[in-house]
Parts: C-alpha cells; sequence; structure tokens
C-alpha cells in the first residue's frame, strides 16, 4: 500500500489568513481532487504535517472532516486512507452530472450575449493548448473552468449550488480520463458554444448531455 510520499511540487502553499484547520483541509482536498494523493493510499498524519508545514493537530481534524465528506476512509488500527470510489458511485455522480450540466446548457443558449461566447472561446483555447502541450492537469482544470462558466451564464443559483456540491468529485473523476477523453472532449466543447451562440436551447442540451454521458463511459472503461 503506498503511503503519503507526494510528486515533486505537487504540495499547494497554504494560503493566509483563515483559520489552519480550514487551511489545512482544503489543501488536502486539492492533493485529493487532483490525485497527487491517490485513491487508496495510506496518509500519515505525521507526514502530511511535514509536507505542510504544520503541526498534526490540525491535520488530524481535517482528517476527520474529510471522511464526513467521504473524500477519507479511516480505518480503526490501520489509520487513514483516500477514498477509493466504487463504479456505482462514480455512475451515480457522474449520471446527475449529466442532469445540472444539460440544463445549465440550455439555459447559457438563452441568455447568452457576445461576450459570454468570447470568454467561452478564450477558455476553450486555453484547454486547447493545455492538450497539445500534454498538460493533464491544465486541461482539467481548462475544464472545470469551462463548465463552471456555463454554469454561470445559465443564471440559476439553485442550479448553480448543485452543480458546485458534485464539482470537487467531478474533477476527481474526470482526471484519470482526461488525456484519453484528449481533443475530442474540446472539439465538443467547440460544438457546445456554437450552439450556445447560435442560442439553440435544444442542440445546446443534447450536445451536453452527449459530453457528459461521454466522460461517463469512458471513466467505467478506464484502464485500471
Amino acid at each position: 500500500m503506498p503511503t503519503t510520499g507526494l510528486p515533486q511540487g505537487a504540495v499547494p502553499k497554504l494560503e493566509r489568513p483563515g483559520p489552519l484547520r480550514d487551511r489545512v483541509y482544503e489543501a488536502l482536498l486539492e492533493l485529493i481532487t487532483t490525485r497527487a494523493l491517490q485513491p487508496g493510499q495510506h496518509l500519515v498524519e505525521s507526514e502530511l504535517a511535514g509536507h505542510l508545514g504544520v503541526s498534526r493537530q490540525p491535520v488530524r481534524e481535517a482528517l476527520q472532516r474529510l471522511s464526513t465528506e467521504n473524500w477519507v476512509d479511516l480505518r480503526p488500527a490501520q489509520g487513514a486512507f483516500v477514498h477509493e470510489p466504487t463504479e456505482a458511485e462514480a455512475d451515480q455522480l457522474l449520471t446527475v452530472r449529466t442532469l445540472l450540466e444539460a440544463e445549465a446548457a440550455r439555459l447559457a443558449a438563452a441568455h447568452a450575449r457576445a461576450e459570454a461566447i468570447i470568454a467561452l472561446e478564450e477558455l476553450c483555447a486555453e484547454g486547447e493548448r493545455a492538450v497539445a502541450a500534454d498538460d493533464v492537469d491544465g486541461a482539467v482544470a481548462m475544464n472545470a473552468r469551462l463548465h463552471a462558466k456555463i454554469m454561470e451564464l445559465a443564471g440559476n443559483e439553485v442550479l448553480a449550488e448543485l452543480a458546485a456540491r458534485v464539482d470537487r468529485r467531478v474533477r476527481w473523476y474526470y482526471t484519470p480520463v482526461a488525456r484519453q477523453r484528449g481533443q475530442q472532449s474540446w472539439t465538443e466543447h467547440r460544438e457546445l458554444i456554437a450552439a450556445i451562440a447560435a442560442r439553440d436551447e435544444r442542440r445546446a442540451t443534447a450536445i451536453m448531455r452527449a459530453h457528459t454521458e461521454h466522460t461517463r463511459k469512458m471513466y467505467h472503461e478506464r484502464e485500471k
């Protein structure tokens, strides 16, 4: 079982101000979300504290919070481990994501303005550059930003709040298939932006539904 060893440069700097336990929580969650800490990896409090430059207490508190949110499994007499999602968990989350994002695409098409389309095109171009450079982390980050922008353009606060609850886990599931999705994902993004620009609600909905379903299917078909 792997321990807490982290890739060079993976540990984020703790931002100030704010309670230390919250900053440690955010740092650990980011490491899990980006898979710098892999599912099933043993999380040793003393090692994490050393990486983050803090005492063990805020790490312990952060691990407890992450456990209640199902990011970390606390096993009696064994310690803390990054949660290993089941196929059913992933399928349920990504299915909900499809429903939320398809509606967001429809609403974005209904409300689209020229400046919003330009912003989407710029995000898409950045994502394409990340793919061309084989920058998986960059592609994942830009994918999240583009989808968040579409959610923002939808103009529905309740929908945005629900999407925010699943956003981190969507990134978690998307990361292992980002390279496989590659340029095709961004080709689909281009088609989606074109539908939104044309204010074609039906087409934008259909493209987004197919786009998110492709990611869901590829997650289940990924190499493990």
